[in-house]
């Protein structure tokens, strides 16, 4: 038996460190890696199901090519002799006939890792492709707090223990940050309070001082007020205002009109609750707000998360320990692999000098917008765009308008099943690589600890193929895409980390290190990289580069706007929220057989007296639709959601019965070029 220290790289906050035990070559179990203090304590449901994606029945073994005169239902094997063969085929002929622009290189978070820059290097050379820009995950918010604070990074997650109030603000940790709630718990044990706001209430309330269910897209009216409330009551911290704060007394006067009874007929709390939240707030020495990402998915996201972080700044909540503002914390990005909105650009701005750009929250329109060339062949790898762009139906158009697909996945996906060639993916266990998380500081090694199936290569593998295949030399290759052996994988890694004194992958070997220059209290010698050096409530960056005012101004989202004289449009009443879940990340994991026992089919969440208002039982079939799709699904009636709301968790494949995005529409948020698919509002019929 052997022991392996590995982690985890599938997009979730906790980014666990792992050590995988290993048995006559094959993996037998996955514990929790006690030099990780962020997630020491247990690995998930998900994570322990990782041995099952790589030993499962339907794992993708072999290159995949969809029959011609099968009605596109039918794939059979080939030999990698043949896939690499028609690749070089297909990326030539279309280079030559349209230029390199018509083919379109599409990736995401299925498995992070430096090695993933390959496939980019391999384009580069090849003479550009297109590419996307904008992020379905987090970018609004990324930008909202990079305009106000300068960077994005917070305290270490073993300091939340000494908050003494807790704001878990559109965050469910309990299912999609596990770690984190322990130490919510140890802060609990300490005496903290904890408020939850949010529109559904969530595993992670359970313990809650009070949960404020909240209208969605109204998050930054509600700052707004509490601000209000503080300021009027004086309970700020005006020398840290003083020392630390820009635009403070704009941002008063802005906040004036968010009377509670205002702020309490946008959102729909009560306006004694927002009292009471504020007076919390105004008692608290040190206080963390903890926001997840579903808020900044509107179009108003990242003008509210700036209103949000306003709360910590008047009150002097940031730079001490059990106190700031908690999102996302990139200390560990040293490599670049996590891309930030300091380098999202404008879709008229080619990125880079060899490529162009279509926006990711607008996939579907914006392919098929593409001209001089039009788009014609696709490479698509660690991405399932059919199910989790917004707008399906436009996204399956565009694809199905393309000549030819080629997808790198370990299932056959609803992405996969559009495409032309599926070539069989390489899991985490089978290839070393360097991974970093955005939750925790920590930089991490993914060790090869057994052999990938005979017919399956890993990714980087299959691109130094390609490229020797057209003729690419090694002076050419060098430093860029490695070759296929483990040594290659290794030397290309260790040059990753060589300016980094103390990292090596020896080193990682034995553990997580905690990133150079990681600061365990995030801003504590209060030095704020914004054009000011405060933090900036009024931001003339955010009205330059994205149109918006200058303070964090509220206005309602794109389809609140269709409420009239604040009563709620009939023809489309529920918002449709479609939030995350313990049983996977995104799309993965829910077609495993040990996550299907917990999750066997998609449901629509509904409290019981909108479900009685239009004749809806549980386990109804019902219909979720408005004029951009449908989803026919099981209803469950829920007492924990808000009334005007409906949820179906999102990652539940078209195939599987799911696909929230059909309802969904493509555009994106108001900054940071997010994708601002929760701003969707459906009807509900049995």
């Amino acid at each position: 038996m052997a022991r392996f220290i590995t982690s985890c790289p599938v997009n979730c906050y906790s980014t666990c460190s792992m050590v995988a035990v290993v048995e006559n070559g094959r993996i037998t179990g996955l514990e929790p890696d006690p030099g990780n203090r962020a997630t020491r304590i247990s690995v998930c449901l998900k994570g322990i199901s990782h041995i099952e994606r790589v030993y499962s029945k339907d794992r993708i073994l072999n290159p995949l090519l969809r029959q011609k005169n099968s009605k596109g239902r039918e794939f059979l094997p080939i030999t990698w002799d043949q896939a690499i063969e028609m690749i070089c085929e297909q990326l030539v002929r279309h280079k030559e006939e349209y230029g390199s622009q018509s083919i379109f290189y599409y990736t995401a978070s299925g498995q992070k890792g430096l090695l993933n820059e390959v496939g980019m290097n391999f384009f580069k050379l090849f003479g550009g492709c297109t590419t996307k820009y904008g992020d379905l995950c987090w970018q609004a918010g990324l930008e909202a707090t990079r305009l106000t604070l300068g960077a994005n990074k917070h305290n270490a997650p073993w300091d939340l223990k000494h908050a003494d109030l807790i704001l878990l603000w559109g965050k469910n940790p309990a299912e999609t940050n596990v770690q984190q709630m322990q130490f919510i718990y140890d802060a609990l044990e300490n005496g903290a309070r904890f408020v939850v706001i949010d529109p559904r209430r969530t595993q992670s309330g359970e313990r809650a001082s009070r949960v404020l269910q909240i209208k969605p897209g109204t998050d930054g009216a509600l700052a707004l007020g509490l601000a209000n409330i503080l300021i009027q009551n004086h309970w700020i911290n005006p020398s840290f205002i003083e020392t630390h704060v820009l635009g403070f007394e704009d941002f008063k006067q802005y906040a004036s009109g968010f009377t509670p009874e205002k702020t309490a007929d946008l959102t729909g709390i009560p306006r004694d609750e927002i009292i009471e939240t504020a007076g919390l707030i105004a008692r608290a020495k040190a206080m963390s707000i903890c926001c997840g990402f579903g808020l900044q998915r509107f179009t108003n996201s990242g003008q509210s998360l700036r209103a949000i972080i306003a709360l910590s700044a008047i009150t002097g909540h940031i730079g001490r320990p059990g106190a700031g503002w908690v999102y996302s914390n990139l200390q560990s990005a040293v490599f670049d692999a996590v891309p930030s909105p300091q380098s999202a650009y404008p879709p008229e701005s080619p990125h880079g000098p060899v490529r162009f750009a279509v926006s990711t929250a607008r996939l579907g329109d914006d392919m098929a917008a593409v001209h001089d060339p039009s788009l014609k062949m696709a490479v698509i790898s660690r991405a399932n765009p059919v199910s989790q762009n917004p707008d399906t139906s436009r996204t399956l158009k565009a694809l199905r308008a393309l000549n030819f697909i080629v997808t790198f996945e370990h299932f056959m996906t609803d992405t996969a099943r559009v495409s032309d060639l599926v070539l069989p993916a390489a899991s985490m266990f089978e290839q070393t690589d360097l991974t970093t998380g955005y939750w925790h500081p920590y930089i991490q090694i993914r060790q090869k600890v057994i052999e990938s199936p005979e017919n399956v290569r890993p990714e980087s593998q299959v691109y130094y193929q390609i490229a020797r295949k057209l003729g690419y030399s090694d002076d050419q290759l060098a430093g860029k895409i490695p070759g296929p052996e483990d040594t290659d994988i290794e030397e290309f890694l260790s040059s990753k980390l060589r300016p980094f004194p103390g990292l090596s992958l020896n080193r990682l070997k034995k553990g997580p290190v905690l990133a150079p220059g990681h600061q365990d209290i995030a801003f504590r010698d209060f030095n704020f990289p914004t054009p000011s050096g405060k933090i900036e409530l009024v931001s003339q960056q955010a009205k330059d580069r994205w149109g918006v005012p200058v303070l964090p101004e509220y206005s309602p989202s794109e389809e609140a706007m269709a409420e009239k004289d604040g009563k709620t449009d009939s023809t489309y009443p529920f918002y449709l929220l479609t939030p995350n879940t313990k049983n996977r990340i995104h799309s993965q994991f829910n077609n495993l057989s040990g996550i299907c026992r917990f999750s066997p089919e998609p449901r629509v969440y509904i409290h019981p007296v909108d479900a009685e208002d239009r004749h809806i039982f549980e386990g109804d079939r019902v219909r979720v639709f408005n004029d951009r799709g449908r989803i026919r699904i099981k209803a469950r009636l829920d007492f924990s959601i808000r009334r005007g709301c409906i949820c179906i968790p999102n990652g539940w494949w078209v195939s599987q019965g799911g696909g929230v995005n059909l309802c969904s529409k493509g555009r994106e948020t108001d900054m940071g070029h997010g994708a601002a698919f929760h701003d969707n509002r459906v009807q509900v019929e049995k």
